[in-house]
């Protein structure tokens, strides 16, 4: 058996009172609005070339300033120099330190440094088991067109 739920006069007569309310403001709207005016292709342009010249200030204005640091970026013209690193885990690595003729081993972990080790100034030696990407294509293409 179904059941219906009659809802008290009152709550109709309110709900019909708002639905015309609503209605009567929209056809309202409709008949007397002036629709508002668009953006002209003029105001488009003049705020494009504003964008623009602000863009090209910002370009030129760190353009001048590396001029005037002698051609270094920011930050490398002290006596500190990060001569290497190797990443032990997502948070934790160890950092060559060059710092005038001498070189500091660094643990850097969250929130602490430590100085593992003091070595003097010294070369790096050249690691020879890594190619660089050029060769590596072409012997790959050279075997890839010795199997054909």
């Amino acid at each position: 058996m179904i059941r219906y739920y009659r809802l008290p006069p009152r709550f109709t007569r309110g709900l019909c009172v708002l639905l015309l309310a609503l209605l009567s403001a929209r056809t309202f709207a409709q008949t007397s609005g002036v629709e508002a005016p668009g953006v002209s292709g003029a105001a488009i342009v003049q705020m494009l070339l504003g964008l623009t010249l602000i863009i090209g200030i910002l370009f030129f204005g760190a353009y001048f300033l590396r001029k005037l640091n002698g051609g270094h970026s920011f930050g490398n013209n002290g006596p500190l120099r990060i001569v290497g690193g190797l990443m032990l885990s997502t948070r934790e690595r160890i950092v060559l330190v060059e710092i005038g003729n001498t070189w500091l081993v660094v643990g850097i972990v969250p929130g602490q440094i430590k100085t593992l080790h003091t070595l003097a100034k010294g070369e790096l030696p050249a690691s020879g088991s890594e190619k660089p990407f050029g060769q590596w294509l072409k012997q790959m293409s050279e075997r890839k067109n010795e199997n054909k």
